[in-house]
């Protein structure tokens, strides 16, 4: 979710043996994933739509969709709605988080549309937050976490991962210090129920070609929030359904620059079959590449399939104990993966 801007978006989560979740985010408006979601409705324990939006002052806007209530219901799957600062928009978390009037109107719209809906829980998916706020955010969370419990929904957060404090400058110390910083694992997880750890977007549209989710990158991800003292069994592992495609791109002050950019598994067969792709596989990343050239400039594709699936689900394998995994997004997967997830995690 780090690179995408949609103010509508669902999450979904389907149940599997030994009580190890699958969740599943998706695209509230993607005809795609609207149909993926109906295929599989069978599967599916908890949808969470990514409906709610909040400003500096908390108010809060949006609604879960009364279709999706009414699929959910028809269904027996739960809800549990995800609230953000829309856009990821900083200065408008920043002052929530200064703002206690605000947190508060906030946590009270929660507990009441949560009551009156019948959700189950409610995520928080705040991002691009200063690190310099990481406390007052726990504190935000803390407030929710303890009101939810009161009223018997759950709560959780959508946490940007980071493997280490110190970053060298550039790039990588501004994600650090406003995407990455922020989250104090520990005590979000010793107050809130689980949290889903977002191990993917390693490379995306700010960043040079690379791989969506790399296999050593989710390793030392993982491996650190363990570190941190967060619980396996708090922690649902993020996985890609989507690619990574790396192009150039025109922009409305006449500057050019290659941008990546999320697609779905069909448009990335379609690339190939079109100009000819000879796909390589990388072991050690677990992922398809791809590269041609178009008007004499390169392009790429880093491809999510059901073989880098079952690399990732692998390395899931090899922590016992964890909550399960989180997918983004929904209808943008290549449709092998399903038997994958039926028994790829135990």
């Amino acid at each position: 979710m780090i690179w995408v801007r949609c103010v509508f978006l669902t999450m979904f989560l389907v149940g599997t043996a030994c009580a190890q979740e699958v969740i599943v985010y998706g695209a509230g408006g993607s005809r795609r994933g609207s149909e993926s979601f109906l295929e599989r409705a069978g599967q599916i324990d908890v949808i969470a739509p990514q409906s709610y939006g909040v400003d500096s002052l908390g108010n809060v806007s949006g609604a879960v969709p009364q279709r999706l209530i009414d699929e959910a219901l028809a269904t027996g799957t739960r809800l549990m709605p995800l609230i953000m600062n829309p856009g990821f928009n900083q200065a408008q978390i920043h002052g929530l988080l200064a703002n206690p009037d605000g947190r508060r109107r906030t946590v009270e719209f929660m507990v009441k549309e949560g009551i009156e809906k019948g959700f189950w829980g409610w995520q928080f998916d705040f991002e691009n937050i200063h690190r310099s706020r990481k406390d007052a955010f726990t504190t935000f969370f803390r407030e929710a976490a303890e009101a939810l419990h009161e009223a018997g929904m759950t709560a959780s957060v959508a946490v940007v991962p980071t493997n280490d404090e110190a970053q060298e400058k550039g790039f990588s110390r501004y994600m650090q210090d406003n995407w990455r910083g922020n989250f104090d694992m520990a005590a979000i997880a010793e107050v809130g129920d689980f949290i889903s750890l977002m191990t993917y977007a390693q490379h995306g549209g700010p960043t040079a070609p690379g791989p969506i989710a790399g296999l050593p990158w989710m390793k030392e991800m993982l491996d650190y929030a363990l570190e941190q003292g967060v619980p396996p069994e708090k922690i649902s592992l993020g996985l890609p359904f989507y690619s990574g495609y790396w192009h150039p791109d025109h922009f409305s002050n006449d500057t050019i620059r290659v941008r990546g950019r999320e697609i779905d598994y069909a448009l990335g067969t379609d690339l190939i079959e079109e100009h000819g792709v000879t796909m390589h596989w990388l072991p050690e990343q677990g992922v398809s590449y791809g590269f041609w050239q178009q008007n004499g400039v390169f392009r790429w594709l880093f491809l999510e399939d059901a073989q880098a699936m079952e690399a990732k689900l692998s390395l899931f394998r090899a922590y016992p104990g964890l909550r399960g995994v989180s997918i983004w997004v929904l209808g943008a997967e290549d449709p092998r993966v399903w038997p994958l997830l039926k028994s790829g995690l135990n």
